[in-house]
């Protein structure tokens, strides 16, 4: 697996590397689609399983034992009720999973969260469900379950009613510390998306309008009393959220225009007063490029500061191989056994760009070290590699997943 040589265009039916090492490769069973949602187990007897969430119907979840990592098994595949929901979404804390409901259309159900005992992880057992469906409500499209007591999500709601269809999924906080009764406890919206708000409706972006919500809501235990969200077209938000009941904004980075929008991800590194915020490339063919992921000096909280974004190879390279290239997911330092957590090394993945790591030793000027890029997949309908999530445990393997048909990779950086 040899990189281009210098002035060549890259195929996308070759393999790209740097210091990634591909140890092996699971196609899940024919149902290769997995979404933004990763999670690692350390089950009871020894074993470490990989819980995906799958993009679309008809699959909802799978769990994969990486015990092994050059010998993947897939030890249970779910199935979703119906087509017009997907799970997209879930994490891991013990042996309780959280995983997301979005659907297609507003009023239909399930849209929420579930909680499942996975003790016995060839046989899940549902413990509860959370209902966020309503009239305005396509449900939860993203949970953050790291503690677990609370799930944090970006979710509609049966009483809340956007101006716009697309400002439909705002910030929650549900305890679960009864798990049979999740309870939602607080919730914050961008003022002016809410219709009955005093502040009048938000501005539009003139082409890229992706819509005033929540995505990635992250609440880590260096700081309970934070939660960092990334809020699409709204940017980058930190809120105090020392009253659960009463989130209160600190501070709103907000970038597009000019740019184009879609804050996907607000990742801190409290040791160094930084923050990691990625964009999501939505896009085909390089449309809404560029999609970045920048670094943010954060000592001043309420005054974020944009220092550098990552290098990214040229995006005439990429661009026209087929479906998306630029931004997404980013390793997030989970605070949970298993995972991997750094401060100075940050791995990513751009969609028909791969996967890629970073050293932010000096965030000034951070340096890409490592990369892997798949071969399309076969039956894509990209035409390209889709990677969409990544996962790394305390073993720094690397563990990265297509969007639409590759299924799981699993990678060793040699950096």
């Amino acid at each position: 697996m040899a990189q281009p040589l210098p002035g060549m265009k890259p195929r996308p039916d070759q393999a790209l590397s740097l210091n990634m090492k591909l140890l092996s490769h699971h196609e899940l069973q024919g149902f290769g689609g997995i979404g933004e949602g990763m999670g690692m187990q350390l089950a009871r007897d020894g074993r470490r399983i990989l819980w995906l969430a799958h993009e679309s119907a008809p699959k909802n979840f799978t769990a994969v034992d990486v015990t092994d990592p050059k010998n993947p098994r897939v030890v249970v595949q779910t199935e979703l009720p119906h087509a017009k929901v997907r799970s997209n979404s879930l994490d891991v804390v013990g042996d309780t999973m959280a995983v997301a409901y979005q659907t297609s259309a507003v009023n239909t159900k399930p849209a929420g969260f579930d909680l499942f005992d996975i003790s016995t992880p060839e046989k899940p057992k549902l413990i509860s469900h959370f209902d966020a469906s309503g009239a305005h409500s396509r449900g939860v499209h993203a949970v953050w379950f790291v503690d677990g007591e609370y799930v944090h999500m970006a979710s509609g709601a049966p009483d809340f009613q956007p101006h716009n269809p697309a400002d439909d999924q705002f910030y929650r906080i549900v305890d679960v510390r009864k798990p049979a009764k999740p309870e939602e406890v607080g919730r914050w919206w961008l003022p002016g998306t809410r219709v009955g708000d005093s502040t009048p409706p938000l501005a539009r972006h003139p082409k890229f309008d992706s819509g005033y919500r929540a995505h990635n809501t992250n609440v880590f235990p260096e700081r309970p009393d934070r939660a960092y969200v990334g809020y699409i077209s709204g940017g980058a938000v930190i809120l105090d959220i020392a009253d659960k009941s009463r989130p209160k904004l600190i501070s709103h980075w907000r970038y597009s225009p000019p740019y184009t929008g879609f804050t996907h991800t607000v990742l801190p590194l409290f040791e160094r007063g930084l923050l990691i915020v990625s964009d999501e490339c939505v896009h085909p063919d390089g449309k809404d490029w560029p999609k970045l992921v920048w670094v943010v000096d954060a000592r001043l909280e309420s005054n974020p500061v944009p220092i550098s974004t990552f290098p990214l190879p040229p995006v005439e390279a990429f661009a026209k191989n087929g479906g998306r290239f630029g931004a997404h997911n980013l390793h997030e330092n989970l605070p949970v056994p298993g995972s991997w957590k750094s401060e100075d090394v940050i791995v990513g993945t751009f969609f028909g760009g791969g996967v890629r790591a970073f050293d932010v030793s000096n965030p000034y000027q951070p340096q890409e070290i490592a990369y892997f890029v798949p071969p399309a997949p076969k039956l894509s309908r990209a035409g390209s590699i889709q990677l969409n999530d990544v996962y790394v445990d305390d073993r720094r393997l690397v563990y990265t997943v297509d969007r639409f048909a590759g299924g799981l990779y699993v990678l060793e950086m040699t950096i």
